[in-house]
């Protein structure tokens, strides 16, 4: 461990502050396979964090690779003009990433963090190269938010050294990431990258291989429903919002949030799901979610959906 100073005491040892050290539990070399809306955020944390020595970016086209590179660079700025984060801070987190379209770079990584689209096919793909460049101790763990950890592990050569991180948009922000294992997933595997999300600033929940997760297990179905009662007449759009508002205290309405996340995305998981486990009644589509997308009204992304939407400014029900 390479030790700084500053040191205070944590209920189980020491925490060092400000945090630029190598911690038992984390990674020295890191590897970040999409620069997207998560993984680019994925990318940034771990730099910001001081725990890795060093974080290889990988995306296999050009053009995704600096698009990656310039959201990261932006968000680092960002944080240097509000006073969130030093210039030289800053220019050490930005110096401790490789940005590489070359795979092999991955090769000595100890740990990858996968954050490509939710298709499988392409995971499968992926999972089957780079589980022939990492090394063998290369631990693999996937950010998707509603494919089988299982399946991939599987695809990697590696199930034992493979689970689930799945973090929540914005990364730079929301605190909570579902850390899920399966059943081959080793324990020692399992406790290093639960703790390793501690280490970079985030809140680890565990969970085991279920459809979902946590979070989206218990969310979809929910949106689901409030869908359901629009196919049926039962409330309008904006007394189920307010209901759940403020009858639950929630800080937006499910209809309000299912626009806000994308159409597209809620229907991409619930039919994945409805396909996988068509006896699971919680799984359903609704027939307005269908219509919708169909017709290419996918929420606050497009402009219109349960709600008509001016950038991220909620307007009037459609």
């Amino acid at each position: 461990m390479l030790l700084t100073k500053n040191v205070s005491r944590i209920r189980h040892g020491y925490r060092f502050s400000p945090v630029r050290f190598l911690s038992s539990t984390s990674f020295e070399k890191v590897g970040v396979v999409g620069l997207g809306l998560m993984g680019h955020g994925i990318c940034q944390v771990a730099a910001t964090s001081g725990v890795h020595s060093s974080i290889v970016a990988y995306e296999a086209e050009q053009r995704f690779l600096d698009s990656g590179k310039e959201r990261i660079e932006k968000s680092i700025a960002k944080l240097v003009t509000k006073d969130k984060m030093s210039a030289k801070d800053a220019e050490t987190a930005l110096n401790r990433i490789t940005y590489t379209t070359d795979a092999s770079a991955l090769s000595d990584v100890d740990f990858v963090v996968e954050a490509v689209i939710e298709n499988l096919d392409l995971k499968q793909k992926l999972y089957e190269n780079i589980g022939q460049i990492c090394k063998p101790e290369t631990i693999f763990a996937s950010n998707t938010s509603s494919l089988s950890i299982s399946e991939m592990a599987a695809f990697s050569g590696r199930p034992e050294k493979f689970v689930g991180v799945h973090f929540f948009n914005p990364v730079q922000i929301m605190k909570l990431v579902e850390v899920i294992r399966t059943e081959k997933t080793d324990p020692d595997v399992y406790e290093k990258t639960y703790g390793w999300v501690s280490d970079i600033g985030k809140v680890p929940v565990s969970c085991g291989d279920t459809p979902g997760f946590i979070v989206n297990r218990l969310l979809v179905p929910a949106l689901a429903q409030a869908m359901l009662m629009v196919d049926r007449k039962d409330a309008t759009v904006h007394d189920i919002d307010v209901s759940l508002q403020l009858g639950a205290g929630h800080p937006m309405g499910p209809l309000h949030l299912a626009d806000y996340i994308g159409l597209d995305t809620c229907l991409f998981i619930l039919e994945g799901w409805v396909e996988k486990y068509p006896d699971e009644a919680a799984f359903a589509i609704p027939a307005c979610l269908k219509e919708l997308v169909d017709a290419g009204t996918l929420g606050r992304k497009t402009g219109k959906g349960f709600y008509h939407w001016e950038g991220d400014k909620r307007g009037d029900p459609v």
